[in-house]
């Protein structure tokens, strides 16, 4: 069963316009399917196969004259060094569309990119699948669903795959594969701790040193891991909104897991029920909610342009989208379904600072099935995360007005 992605637009126009598509995203997020789908056409060759990689990496110029155009080139991080060769290839004929390359790792694969392929390639991130792109209705119990069995699209095309068994598998496979050939891991059993240990500080401020002593590494070491989480796709850090007029603010990032499900696998709970009934239900459903904004804008193409806002008093909000200079739209979760006028503080504090007009639109994405003002002219709103009237419609009339 295929499901639609929302990216399949963005790929289209990419490869209208530029002769080299670079698609990254975390292993299984669906790259190779979607490229295959929107490009049926087209020749296709993964580098998964030693023998093809060698092939490419011993005579790239024999190899391409062997496959026809459009060519799909599929974990292309195995082979990284063929970027300059292609840089060559594309030199002599721009025309758009001729490749269209896919990779599960950022390091090697962006590192070629910007060295050999500056200005000649689209670069986009697949994320994994979003509440609304496997629930248009996205009821109480569909969001539940998603926030507890994730993203993946395999898991969604076969519902009868068991969520405990696969993830498991694609943990270790991700640990095997992808994080030796990114840098030499001295214990796959410290980086696996690692991973859960950053699972339990979901949504909170980023501290290498408590990490690096709850696993027993370095902080250096732990900095390093980090990265390779983030080049993976498997995290990713939202940055702080400092630019203010003499407030003092914090200036480090938050952190947050790339897929809710693998997020709610790796902090052990046994089913659903012990995921609301924990002390850590507020950070998942505020990773949910970071998340699915996040994934927004990578379907669109775009870099989320993303921040949460802290000062050192305490006063915050979740998320900020940058609309203008002091123009905002603002997010915060929660996971009560009423919300109460003390949980809209954090909007008036951002106010006093950037003036009054700072706040274009401010959401509260609760558990409520159905949006409703919270403030004069429904400025500030709850709305329910998913469904017609839930965060993407509220994030597309924001984001066009």
């Amino acid at each position: 069963m295929w499901i639609g992605r929302h990216m399949s637009e963005t790929l289209q126009k990419a490869a209208a316009q530029f002769p080299v598509v670079v698609l990254t995203g975390a292993r299984q997020a669906g790259k190779t399917s979607l490229v295959r789908r929107q490009f049926p056409q087209a020749d296709y060759v993964t580098f998964d196969i030693p023998r093809d990689a060698e092939t490419a990496r011993m005579d790239f110029f024999g190899f391409l004259s062997r496959h026809r155009e459009p060519l799909i080139i599929d974990e292309v991080q195995y082979v990284p060094e063929i970027l300059r060769r292609l840089k060559v290839v594309v030199d002599r004929d721009r025309r758009p569309g001729r490749f269209l390359l896919t990779g599960s790792q950022d390091f090697s694969v962006m590192q070629g990119v910007a060295e050999s392929l500056a200005g000649r390639c689209a670069v986009l991130s697949l994320p994994t699948l979003s509440l609304a792109e496997v629930a248009v209705e996205a009821t109480a119990e569909e969001t539940d669903t998603f926030c507890w069995r994730g993203g993946f699209p395999e898991l969604w095309q076969r519902p009868d795959l068991d969520r405990e068994l696969w993830l498991g598998s694609y943990l270790a496979t991700y640990l095997e594969r992808d994080v030796r050939n990114i840098v030499n891991i001295g214990s796959l059993r410290d980086f696996d701790r690692f991973l859960r240990a950053a699972a339990v500080r979901v949504g909170q401020l980023l501290s290498l040193s408590e990490l690096a002593r709850d696993v027993g590494i370095a902080p250096n070491t732990a900095k390093s891991w980090i990265s390779i989480l983030d080049a993976s796709r498997q995290i990713f850090l939202l940055e702080p909104y400092y630019r203010s007029p003499g407030k003092r603010l914090i200036k480090t990032p938050k952190l947050y897991f790339a897929d809710p499900g693998l997020l709610t696998y790796l902090l052990g709970f046994p089913d659903w029920t012990a995921v609301i009934q924990n002390a850590a239900w507020g950070a998942i459903w505020e990773n949910l909610v970071i998340g699915e904004v996040r994934k927004h804008f990578l379907n669109r193409g775009a870099g989320p342009p993303c921040w949460f806002w802290r000062t050192v008093q305490g006063e915050e909000i979740d998320l900020l989208i940058e609309r203008g200079p002091n123009q905002f739209l603002a997010v915060e979760c929660k996971t009560s379904p009423e919300i109460e006028p003390r949980m809209l503080k954090g909007f008036a504090s951002l106010e006093k600072i950037y003036g009054p007009k700072a706040l274009r639109k401010a959401a509260v994405v609760c558990r409520t099935p159905a949006p409703y003002p919270l403030a004069e002219k429904a400025r500030i709103t709850a709305l329910p995360l998913g469904g017609p009237e839930g965060l993407r419609t509220w994030l597309d009339h924001g984001l066009s007005g």
